[in-house]
């Protein structure tokens, strides 16, 4: 996977985990609306990642296929960035 959709991933997760304490943290409100909103956040964090872990899975298989279709294109940007990589790291 590459780095951006790790970090949506990263962020949907803590996102996810921070609107269930919220949610744990309402448990003892009662009232119809608040059950009704508690409900609809239930299930709009189910669908976040139920999206976010199939987005990343079918970034992996579309990099998985391009790199079998295309193996020296990877390598050649592979050492692109290992070169760009050692350059950085050799000015400090």
């Amino acid at each position: 996977m590459n780095a951006p959709t790790e970090k949506l991933i990263g962020d949907v997760k803590v996102l996810a985990n921070d609107v269930e304490e919220l949610l744990k943290a309402t448990a003892a409100q009662s009232g119809e609306k608040i059950a009704e909103a508690r409900a609809r956040t239930q299930a709009a964090i189910a669908r976040a990642r139920t999206v976010a872990v199939e987005q990343g899975r079918q970034a992996a298989q579309t990099t998985d296929q391009y790199v079998r279709d295309n193996p020296w294109a990877a390598i050649g940007v592979s050492a692109a960035i290992g070169l760009l990589v050692g350059l950085l790291i050799g000015r400090r």
